[in-house]
């Protein structure tokens, strides 16, 4: 079976059978694109990258684009304090020599505002006004997609995290294989980390089993997915993915609600689908991908109708705390995957200040409670100093590139090796998320302060490093 293409509205879809729509990314892509021909275009861009390059600066220049306001908002939450903590570590505070020269490191932080639009052209100005030498960003497709087309086409290396490998190879031109392998040519400025659908299944299936074996639920799973980017990329995806995951192990059968538009106030009809079920069997199981305030209305209405799973794996939403004390009791063993947690093993490649120091003093410098993409946008700039240890100049555009497909180190968000034979392609990093529950309670951290949910880590089937800290329980008994 190969790529599908048609013509929607003017655009070319095309589609990997198994895996859904991969226009989502293109989109993406466009709207960073459409930003830089504001400013003369993509060749332009390209000569002000190439000037800048050419300077004999002792100042480094990171360029940061990120979603300090709009929906996506809460991913940057932790910013200002990851940046201070990184702007005082040595190579930042005191300067990194390279080649025998000492240089300085600036850090620029640009806002994306949530906007694709706006991330290509706040990443065109950091690239033309400012003369960045590399590019990070963070938080979701909307954000990184763009940034990392209009840095191609510039030729400024640009690194990536917190948007599935999947979305992120497709805005950058190429397409995902029958088996889920990255296809087609490997950026040549743009690396990214984070994980993609096989990692989310192999994170959630592990808890289905156990608690399936628990409770002797029905095999039955219900998906909530709306007919955006993601639920359709999810609904494609997900089955074949957990069916190659499950092997040996009887089979899941899916129920799907139905595509349902964002912010829809009515789920009913979807409710009652998964009270039915299918074979006579009702779904014990559930996963999704929605809009936070859609799960919201969702599952009060579930409640309210008497639809209570015996396990809820939750992704997109259920990562932050406003998420969870919206729902209040509803909260109580809703599941989800983790990227980092301050519980985890692993230090500060800069620093060697440890998970659980980071963790601790970010709630008593902030008095909020710790997310998990505080972990990997420490690890943006860890792995491009990582990079900066292995060129002779930093201003040499391809050598910096070439650098961050090659990094393999251990930092904040563990062991990343973006060289991997086991990589979906050169340049890509695999962090391996583990399976946490929202409980009432605090977690222990050193110097913490009491709130009154916390993730719990209770399933670490693909990251053994991560103790378990609470036992996997059902959702609803």
């Amino acid at each position: 079976m190969g790529i599908e293409e048609t013509v929607n509205n003017g655009f070319v879809e095309r589609t990997i059978p198994g895996w859904g729509s991969v226009e989502f990314g293109r989109r993406l892509a466009l709207k960073g694109l459409g930003a830089t021909a504001l400013v003369g275009g993509i060749g332009a861009l390209a000569q002000a990258s190439e000037a800048a390059a050419a300077t004999k600066s002792k100042t480094i220049k990171i360029g940061y684009v990120t979603p300090s306001t709009g929906p996506l908002a809460d991913f940057a939450g932790p910013d200002k304090f990851v940046i201070s903590l990184i702007r005082a570590s040595s190579q930042f505070a005191k300067g990194m020599t390279i080649g025998g020269t000492k240089y300085k490191i600036q850090i620029i932080v640009k806002d994306s505002q949530s906007n694709p639009s706006i991330a290509g052209q706040v990443t065109t100005q950091l690239i033309q006004a400012y003369g960045v030498d590399v590019v990070v960003t963070s938080s979701a497709p909307e954000t990184t997609i763009p940034v990392s087309v209009v840095c191609e086409g510039a030729g400024v290396p640009c690194l990536s995290t917190v948007c599935p490998w999947e979305a992120w190879w497709g805005g950058l031109g190429g397409t995902i294989g029958n088996q889920g392998q990255a296809v087609g040519s490997i950026p040549k400025f743009s690396s990214m980390f984070f994980f993609g659908v096989p990692e989310f299944v192999e994170c959630f299936l592990p808890m289905w089993e156990k608690v399936q074996k628990k409770t002797n639920a029905n095999r039955v799973y219900a998906g909530m997915f709306p007919n955006d980017s993601d639920g359709n990329a999810f609904r494609a995806a997900w089955p074949p993915t957990l069916g190659a995951v499950n092997g040996s192990n009887p089979a899941w059968t899916f129920v799907d609600g139905g595509a349902y538009s964002d912010l829809s106030s009515d789920y009913t009809s979807m409710i009652s689908t998964f009270k039915t079920g299918a074979g006579g069997k009702s779904c014990d199981f559930f996963i999704n991908c929605p809009l936070p305030p859609d799960f919201n209305t969702f599952w009060k209405q579930a409640s309210q109708q008497n639809w209570n799973p015996k396990l809820a794996t939750v992704a997109k939403v259920m990562l932050f705390p406003t998420d969870v004390y919206a729902l209040g009791d509803l909260s109580n063993n809703v599941a989800t995957d983790a990227w980092w947690t301050p519980n985890s093993p692993y230090k500060s490649s800069l620093t060697g200040m440890s998970a659980n120091s980071f963790g601790a003093k970010y709630q008593q410098v902030t008095n909020s409670q710790w997310v998990q993409s505080m972990g990997s946008t420490y690890s943006l700039f860890e792995v491009v100093i990582e990079a900066f240890k292995h060129v002779k100049n930093p201003h040499d555009r391809k050598a910096v590139a070439h650098a961050l497909k090659h990094v393999n180190y251990v930092g904040m968000c563990g062991p990343l090796n973006f060289n991997a034979k086991t990589a979906p392609a050169q340049g890509i990093g695999i962090i391996k998320p583990v399976g946490i529950q929202w409980k009432p309670g605090s977690t222990e951290l050193v110097g913490h302060k009491k709130f009154s949910w916390s993730p719990y880590v209770v399933d670490n089937t693909l990251n053994k490093h991560i103790p378990l800290q609470a036992t996997l329980e059902p959702t609803n008994a």
